[in-house]
């Protein structure tokens, strides 16, 4: 009798293995086990009417965070992606979503700030110092300060001056091409690092101009990240020195950045 109650045991565990692969395989994969995809969301100024290609109004700007807040997505800093994608980060959040800006326009400050610090958002600044307290397009040092201090903007590198690295490598003999690379990498860096005291190993390729020679003197000068302008979410696969992101524009509002967030490039 004890003989047949075992093997009716077993029968009923051998019944149960089907169920539990169809289980298993119906269960959706976690970020942790089949990799994030993340869009990086790239700006660059706003405001109250589309001066050029690069504005978008500040209206649409607090439209998009506020269709971030309202549908499931988290913001999160730039650098938690970063790890990540080095491994120094187990998961991330479900929807998680980057917002980047280049340049350091002063609407950064004058339109950006309010709607950053309302909707508690963090944001990285790929800035090129020459600009800051120069032009007159661009934020001074102590208007950065005063966003460093809110918590929730981390500053990075964007190069010195913005260069046109394609251009310049048809201008100049490889030792200047080379000498102009490593002034833009490391100057920039120092200046920021001693300006913020903060860490600055991130880099936006200026144009989005990028190649093999240039990430390698990238990574000389100490950067670990860096960031094109392909119109695509960061995977996996992606190169660490060449993560996409969505350079975006005032058309980019409603169902297009709805596009954009699910992973389509209209």
């Amino acid at each position: 009798m004890g003989r047949f109650v075992k093997m009716g045991r077993l029968m009923k565990a051998v019944m149960l293995v089907p169920a539990m692969f169809v289980l298993i395989m119906s269960t959706p994969l976690s970020a942790e086990d089949s990799g994030a995809r993340v869009p990086i969301l790239l700006y660059h100024r706003l405001g109250p009417v589309v001066a050029d290609s690069m504005t978008i109004v500040t209206s649409v700007f607090d439209s998009h965070i506020r269709y971030l807040k309202q549908n499931g997505y988290t913001v999160i800093p730039l650098r938690d992606l970063v790890d990540y994608q080095l491994k120094k980060r187990p998961s991330l959040p479900a929807r998680a979503v980057v917002i980047v800006v280049d340049d350091g326009h002063k609407s950064v400050y004058s339109d950006m700030l309010p709607l950053v610090k309302k909707y508690n958002v963090p944001v990285t600044l790929f800035i090129y110092p020459s600009a800051i307290s120069n032009a007159s397009y661009a934020m001074t040092w102590d208007q950065l300060r005063e966003l460093k201090k809110t918590g929730l903007f981390d500053l990075q590198s964007h190069t010195y001056w913005h260069p046109n690295f394609k251009k310049e490598k048809g201008k100049l003999d490889p030792k200047e091409y080379d000498k102009l690379i490593d002034m833009q990498f490391k100057k920039s860096r120092e200046k920021l690092r001693k300006e913020f005291d903060s860490t600055v190993d991130l880099l936006a390729w200026p144009f989005g101009i990028y190649d093999d020679h240039l990430i390698a003197k990238a990574r000389e000068a100490g950067y670990v990240a860096a960031f094109s302008i392909e119109r695509h979410h960061v995977g996996n696969a992606d190169n660490i020195m060449a993560l996409p992101r969505y350079l975006l524009s005032n058309s980019n509002q409603g169902k297009a950045f709805e596009a954009i967030l699910a992973g389509g490039s209209p």
